[in-house]
Formats: C-alpha cells, sequence, structure tokens
C-alpha cells in the first residue's frame, strides 16, 4: 500500500493519529537515506515533517515517546553512565596478524614451505585449517567481511522497539549509552515491520565515524584551536562517552551491525538468513560479506577486502572470517573469551619514505596558525598523498622535524596522512630547524597581524606535556571573518536574527564584509539581494529576513557592554568574567584607564601560580633545583598577592573575571588591533555602555540583594532556560555552582536529577523545586 502524500495531507482532527503518522513516515525516511541510500524527499521535506512533529508533540505532551525521531537531537545531561548485563556474553574476536616484513624474514626456509603461501598469512592459514581439522579436514564454507575499525555495541530490542543499547565494557557488563545512541539516525528506534518481528532481538555491531565526515570535524576543531582526534574510532568512542546527548547530536555518527546476540524469533540456519533478517527490519548491516569454501578462496577474499576497503568511507583495520553455518558454530563452542568459529585478520598499516620539502603556514578560522608539511608526492592506501598537517610547535620540535628530512608517513586509521617519525641516518647535512615565530616574524600571514603564542600542558600531572600554539589575535584579521562574525552575531553576543555561519560565509564570499563591523554598515536591499547559494544555483536571502537583520543590527547597537565584550571573543572572556567586568567598568575608555584592570590580571596570575607550584607538591617529587626555583618566586610574588588583595578588596571581584582573563582584554585593548576595534566602533557612532556598573561595591551593597551569600546547584529539566535560571539567580547576588558540597544552600531539583539529589540528602542540602524557587525569593526579596 502507498504511503499517503503527508505534504497535501490536512492534519486529522486527532492529534495523536497524526503524531503516529509523521512519526512513522519520518522513521521510514530515514531507513531509506541511511539504511538504503534511497531518499525519496529533500531534506527541506524532511524538515518540515520534523518541524510539525515536534510542534505537536509541544502541545500535547501526553503523547511522549522515548522513540519519537524528534528526540534524536539530544536530551538533557545525565549524570553518569549507569552498567547494563549483557543478554549474552560480549565476546571478543581474536585476532590472527599479518606479519611485519621483518618478522617475514626470521623465519626459516622449512617454516615458509609448511606455510604453503605468503608466510605474512600464515596465522589465518592456521585458523582454517583448525577449522578443517574439526569437520574430519574437510572444506568449510565461512563468510569474509570487512572489520570496522569502531566502538562495539550491544542494541537490544523488545517488540520492535529500542530497549538500551551497552558498550562492550569487560563482556558481561558494559555502559548504558542508550541517550546517545538514540541520537543516531542511522539506527532505527522502532523496527520495520514488513515481517515477524522477533519477541527479543539483541544485535551486535559497530558504532563509527564515516571517514570524510571524521576528517571535516577534525579539520574544524583545528581551526577552532580544539585538539583534533588521532582516528576516527577515537573520535567515536570520545563522542559516545560524552555526558550530553546534545554534543552527540551534532557529531557525525553511524552504526553497522555485524553479529546477534541474544534472540528469540524466526529460525537462523545461516549467516545468510540473519543478514536477511537485518535487511527486513531496516537495520543497517556490514557489507560486503563474500562467502569462501576453500583455503584459496579465503586467502583470495581477504586480499579482495584489502584492496577494496580503500573505497569504504569507515575505517577498516582487517577482515572477520566466521563460520556460515550455525549449527557448525554451536559444535564449535567457545573458549573464555573468544568463538573458536570466528577470526579477525589485521591488517599492516601502508608506511612510506619521503622527502618533506617545506613547511607552511595556514591560518585557521580561529586565528590558529598551523603549520602544514609540503612532501615529495607518494602513493599510500590507493591515494597520492603530498601534505600532512603538523599542528603546532610542540609536535615539529617533539619529532624533531626539520626541512629536507627524511620522513616515514601513513595514514592515521587509514584516513588522515600523518609523519610517524623522522629518518635520522638519512638526514642531509642542510636541512634545517624550524621555528613558527622566527619565520613568520611575528605577523601572521594572512593579515600581517599580531601573533600571540601560547603554552599550554596536557597529559597526567606527573609527566605533563607542554604544548605549543601560535595564534593570530588581530580582531579583524581576513582569514577569520566568518568565525568572528558568526560569534558577534551569536545569542550569547549581539544576537542577530537571521545571521548564522551560511549568512556570514554569503556576505564574506560576496564581498560586502572584509571586517566583522562592516555588517553595520549594510543596507537592506544589499542584504535581501544577498546570494546564499552558488552562480549556478542562486538562493536569494530575501526582504522578510532582511529586515529582520537590519531590526537586529539597530537594537545590537544599544546592547549593554558585557555583551559587546563577549561578541569580541577574547580568548578566556565568557559571559560571567564579561558581566564581572562591566560592573567594574563602565565603557571600554573605562577599561584603559589604569591601575584596574592590570590589578586584577597581575593578582590573579600571581595567585593562580602560586596555587599551582607548591613548594612540596603531593602529587609528584621535584628536585631540589625546581624547589629553589619556586622558592624564589614565591618570594617575589606573595608580597604582591596579598598588596593587590587589599587594594582590590574594596570592588568585591567576583571569581567569574580571573587573572587571565583581565590580561587577555587588557592586551587586545591596547593592540593596534584593538585600538582599531575602537575607532571603528566610534566612526559607526557605537558605543556600549555597562549596564550593571557599580564600582567597589560594599558588603552593604551586596547584602542588600536577595540571594545575597547562597550558593545554588541546579539539576535536571527545568521550564526555564538553565542559563536564563542561573542568571536570575546571580543577578539577585546568589551563586551558581556545578557539584554538591556541604557549602551548598539550595539544590534546585527539576525533572530528573539524579545522584545531586541522593548527595543532597546526605549532606542534608534542601532540594527545591522551581514554585519554591521563586516563593523563596519572594520571602527574601520582603
Amino acid at each position: 500500500m502507498a504511503e499517503p502524500d503527508l505534504f497535501s495531507f490536512s492534519p486529522p482532527p486527532d492529534p495523536e493519529a497524526r503524531i503516529r503518522e509523521l512519526r512513522t513516515s519520518l522513521e521510514r525516511h530515514n531507513r531509506l537515506y541511511y539504511t538504503q541510500t534511497e531518499p525519496e524527499i529533500s531534506d527541506a521535506e524532511y524538515d518540515k515533517l520534523f518541524r510539525e512533529l515536534e510542534d505537536l508533540e509541544k502541545k500535547h505532551p501526553g503523547f511522549h515517546d522515548p522513540n519519537s525521531p524528534t528526540l534524536r537531537v539530544g536530551g538533557a545531561p545525565i549524570e553518569g553512565f549507569q552498567q547494563i548485563q549483557h543478554a549474552v556474553p560480549m565476546l571478543s574476536i581474536d585476532d590472527v596478524f599479518e606479519l611485519s616484513a621483518e618478522a617475514i624474514e626470521k623465519l626459516t626456509d622449512e617454516q615458509v614451505r609448511k606455510v604453503g603461501r605468503k608466510c605474512a598469512e600464515h596465522e589465518l592459514i592456521e585458523f582454517y585449517q583448525r577449522l578443517q581439522k574439526s569437520r574430519g579436514h574437510q572444506d568449510i564454507a565461512v563468510t569474509i567481511e570487512p572489520k570496522i575499525d569502531g566502538v562495539a555495541v550491544s542494541l537490544l530490542y523488545r517488540d520492535g522497539k529500542l530497549a538500551y543499547a551497552a558498550t562492550r565494557g569487560d563482556g558481561t557488563r558494559g555502559d548504558d549509552v542508550t541517550h546517545n545512541v538514540r541520537t543516531i539516525r542511522s539506527i532505527p528506534l522502532e523496527l520495520h515491520r514488513t515481517s515477524d518481528i522477533p519477541v527479543t532481538l539483541e544485535i551486535r555491531g559497530e558504532i563509527f565515524m564515516p571517514n570524510e565526515a571524521f576528517a571535516a570535524m577534525n579539520a574544524e576543531r583545528d581551526e577552532e584551536g580544539l585538539p583534533t582526534f588521532a582516528n576516527p574510532r577515537n573520535a567515536a568512542a570520545g563522542t559516545l562517552k560524552q555526558l550530553d546527548p546534545k554534543i552527540v547530536a551534532q557529531r557525525p555518527l553511524a552504526f553497522l551491525a555485524h553479529g546477534l546476540g541474544a534472540y528469540d524469533g524466526p529460525p537462523l540456519d545461516s549467516e545468510h538468513d540473519f543478514h536477511d533478517l537485518l535487511e527486513s527490519l531496516g537495520i543497517p548491516r556490514n557489507q560486503p560479506v563474500l562467502t569462501a569454501s576453500t583455503l584459496d578462496e579465503v586467502l583470495e577474499a581477504v586480499a579482495q577486502i584489502n584492496h577494496d576497503r580503500q573505497a569504504l568511507d569507515y575505517g577498516t583495520d582487517g577482515a572477520v572470517i566466521k563460520v556460515l553455518d550455525r549449527a557448525e558454530r554451536e559444535a564449535l563452542g567457545f573458549t573464555s573469551r573468544a568463538p573458536r568459529w570466528a577470526a579477525a585478520y589485521k591488517f599492516l598499516p601502508e608506511q612510506k619514505e619521503t622527502t618533506l620539502m617545506d613547511i607552511t603556514i595556514q591560518v585557521g578560522r580561529t586565528g590558529i596558525l598551523t603549520p602544514v608539511a609540503e612532501l615529495y608526492p607518494i602513493l599510500i592506501s590507493g591515494s597520492t598523498i603530498s601534505r600532512a598537517t603538523l599542528h603546532n610547535q610542540s609536535y615539529i620540535n617533539e619529532k624533531d622535524i626539520r626541512l629536507k628530512d627524511r620522513v616515514l608517513v601513513q595514514k592515521a586509521g587509514e584516513i588522515i596522512p600523518e609523519i610517524i617519525k623522522v629518518i635520522p641516518e638519512k638526514r642531509p647535512l642542510d636541512s634545517k630547524k624550524f621555528s613558527i615565530t622566527n619565520v613568520l616574524n611575528d605577523k601572521c600571514p594572512a593579515c600581517g597581524g599580531p601573533i600571540e603564542e601560547r603554552i599550554t600542558e596536557s597529559g597526567p600531572i606527573s609527566t605533563p606535556r607542554t604544548i605549543i600554539t601560535h595564534f593570530c589575535i588581530n580582531f579583524e584579521c581576513s582569514a577569520q571573518i566568518i568565525t568572528r562574525l558568526t560569534h558577534l552575531a551569536s545569542r550569547k553576543a549581539l544576537d542577530l536574527n537571521g545571521v548564522d555561519e551560511t549568512v556570514a560565509e554569503a556576505l564574506v564570499r560576496n564581498g560586502l564584509c572584509s571586517s566583522p563591523l562592516d555588517i553595520f554598515t549594510l543596507k537592506q536591499e544589499t542584504v535581501a539581494n544577498l546570494n546564499l547559494g552558488s552562480e549556478a544555483a542562486p538562493r536569494r536571502f530575501g526582504e522578510k529576513n532582511a529586515a529582520k537583520v537590519m531590526a537586529s543590527l539597530q537594537f545590537a547597537r544599544s546592547r549593554p557592554l558585557n555583551r559587546w565584550l563577549y561578541a569580541i571573543g577574547i580568548r578566556q572572556l565568557g559571559e560571567a568574567a564579561s558581566k564581572e567586568m562591566t560592573r567594574l567598568f563602565n565603557d571600554f575608555n573605562d577599561l584603559l584607564k589604569p591601575p584596574l584592570l592590570s590589578q586584577i590580571a597581575d593578582r590573579g596570575i600571581k595567585d593562580a601560580w602560586l596555587k599551582k607550584n607548591p613548594l612540596n607538591p603531593q602529587i609528584i617529587a621535584i628536585s631540589e633545583e625546581e624547589r629553589d626555583r619556586r622558592r624564589k618566586i614565591s618570594a617575589a610574588y606573595k608580597p604582591d598577592v596579598a598588596r593587590l588583595t587589599k587594594e582590590l578588596e574594596p570592588y568585591a571581584i567576583s571569581p567569574d573575571l580571573g587573572g587571565v582573563a583581565a590580561k587577555n582584554t587588557l592586551d587586545f585593548l591596547l593592540s593596534d588591533a584593538g585600538r582599531h576595534f575602537i575607532k571603528h566602533l566610534k566612526e559607526l557612532d557605537i558605543n556600549p555602555i555597562s549596564d550593571n556598573y557599580l564600582p567597589k561595591a560594599t558588603e552593604a551593597d551586596l547584602s542588600m540583594l536577595p540571594f545575597a551569600g547562597k550558593t545554588f546547584v541546579i539539576t535536571g529539566t527545568l521550564t526555564m532556560d538553565r542559563d536564563e535560571m542561573k542568571a536570575l539567580i546571580e543577578n539577585k547576588g546568589g551563586k551558581v555552582t556545578g557539584s554538591i558540597s556541604a557549602k551548598t544552600h539550595y539544590l534546585l531539583a527539576g525533572e530528573g536529577g539524579g545522584s545531586k539529589k541522593t548527595n543532597a540528602e546526605k549532606l542534608g542540602v534542601p532540594i527545591i523545586d522551581e514554585l519554591q524557587f521563586h516563593q523563596l525569593l519572594e520571602d527574601y526579596s520582603n
């Protein structure tokens, strides 16, 4: 029966029926798009159905369904991962390894003759020979499929609906990751009902990140100055362990099934029957799956998988061989950790030597300067490699990479080109060390603006690793305009209605904005005619959208100083710090008046150093030389911190405003880029003023606020946006922290709440709901 045309369908008087119909249709289109790759409707048409369902669900919360397609965007953050007992132990598969060239050289002639074929395949041959032995030395049919380099998970369906999803864990118990798995669109939340639905169906498979999506995400993180993931598996694992499913929903995860756990349904005699079941239920499965019945066929199939895997859109690191017949599997049985009827043949990554010809510098959209190795072109894993990222100066220093070096290159996770190591014995005499600072002469290659070197530490406290990165800090840098303009327009900054990244990119591409502030010079007609598409497929912004933008721009001119400070995007100057700064300063000119901002910076940075560098640390031992160095610096810093603390005491400065944020703000305002920004604002007749200016707040001033001295913790889902609730509490003199302690005065709990409620009860912290909160506010105000 053909599906009704939902776009011309008039909503029935019964909202429940329409909700049910929309959910069924959206799941069908998800299946067509992600599993069968045969979409029937456009993204815009899908979004139209999605929004209609979203609206109906908001109006009729009584029809809530945890498996609704609208919940794939992710719900509220969870407190932590619960454990789930696997219905059937989730065993791993034994690996059989491909031998390296060095290992092959060590084999004797007798060993080579015994193997009978390429000695690199000897473990695979031995595995198949064991299978033959179990059948009286007869051939046995097996399947061969790519080994997905992802995160193993178990999906349990009861009566066709997803009940839970869990990681492998220790094989008997795993983490409950249902909240994150529900956001993955290729995983059906309700099975396609074209056949008998098993009462119980436990699917084993891999969650992974497609190659192209992984590369795009890593490039975006690199531009934003965030640490990149080493490979797609690392990215998938890190994403799946997020406590906030909304973050997971924004990352491009996918799923493919390859195995069966607990099962109560129609009989499955072979692996082919299992694959047919997956397809009938709309569950995406691993492909291709080859079948072999002799040793030669197995070796040929493995070689074919190794060759063809370059075209797959996910990372693979081997081939999985399984006995085809399920009755024979039962006869073969299991060891304590793995099935005897399956093995994973692991491929070695392909590595090749080449010459590092040059190192160039790319400027990312957030201002990060990334060194890139320009390589003499080589062919690796089916593609020509001529460039590889060097990440930052620390990466170059640690590997001692020099210009003209001979280097060993491979594709990380078979995708991202990377330099494994330098080959020092082949280093030419004229090789040169490389320094970003020296090469660029402290100037951004894109705009000529100032460069800032940032030193951070990562890794365990006992063995910290110093990371040196470089950034262009020019607010009007040509390479950063799109990112800067998007941030300027964001909701927490100037909140420019309708100006998202797509619009920002079009404004820059069409030559309408060469600096973020140029948006305030645009005419409504120009914005209306903005082409968001391409020359071949133009898409006009339109009059209505342009009118919204112009109204937002007019309103933004009078936005308070804290919004403008946040909009600039000064490093480590967040919302709370911006708000506190504008309690102390009335406008940009006020910020430049000495000495208050420099005092805050000096006190905060020195105090942080003293706390981070104790003379007798408890975690790691330090040398006497290091202790002496710390002693000398402490002797200079301690009196300064004491003096500055006393001088700043009348201002009652919140800990939200730290020394680094204050220093970065001062550095920006005093730089040429900062002075030009303030001059540009004046030319536009924009003069942001603080809306909470309260210099030298006294204890009496603070005590007048209703929640003065009160500390709150928020948990669960509230009717009010959590950021808005936090702002309300802080505006009334209170403080909001992230964890419960004996010093917490109230736990404000919405729906859910988890472990924070338990901790509050143990510590005797009062737990209040929103109604009680507003009553409390009224009582304190009176």
